[in-house]
């Protein structure tokens, strides 16, 4: 059975960073923001902050709470690793989604609100906001799908504040490797 490790948090908090590293370990990594910025290509939207938003939640409307989850069945089913990190689970509908495919462990990120900010304004990705409104915006959304009860309910969380990027790696690393 896969072990799937789900990676949540607040936008900026470090997901993504942990993701890429790890992924140089030799683990999966699926993003569930880049899953919903290849169904935005589908549908020839342009991946703004804003477009990407209103797809989330109207995926989520049509298709149910766990919707983003369902779009990375395939990337799940054809990964060829026991360990796959999914980077941005956002709800416990999505979590639900994910234990059909394997072992499901839950590992939150904190981090500040201005640490989250800075990053996100530096990160470059098209839908980072780089305004605090719109960071707060964001926030708000993030909020209102149930990430809150996901970083709640996680197995393990860690606290991404004083940290270097390689100390926050490290304690992922080690997290993850005592799950297997």
């Amino acid at each position: 059975m896969k072990l799937i490790v789900c990676l949540t948090g607040m936008p900026g908090a470090g997901k993504s960073t942990i993701a890429e590293a790890l992924k140089e370990k030799g683990y999966d990594v699926i993003n569930m923001g880049n899953a919903v910025r290849n169904e935005a290509n589908k549908r020839n939207l342009e991946c703004t902050r804003e477009n990407l938003g209103n797809l989330m939640l109207e995926l989520r409307k049509q298709n149910g709470p766990g919707a983003i989850a369902e779009l990375i069945e395939s990337d799940i089913n054809s990964s060829p690793s026991n360990v796959i990190l999914i980077d941005g689970v956002r709800s416990n509908d999505e979590i639900n989604i994910l234990r059909k495919f394997g072992n499901v462990k839950l590992l939150a990120i904190h981090a500040s609100t201005d640490t989250r900010f800075e990053f996100l304004k530096q990160r470059g990705r098209s839908d980072d906001p780089q305004t605090k409104e719109h960071f707060d915006e964001r926030d708000n959304r993030e909020l209102g799908v149930g990430i809150s009860n996901s970083i709640a309910l996680s197995d393990f969380a860690i606290s991404n504040i004083g940290l270097t990027k390689d100390e926050l790696i490290q304690k992922a690393y080690s997290i993850i490797e005592s799950w297997i």
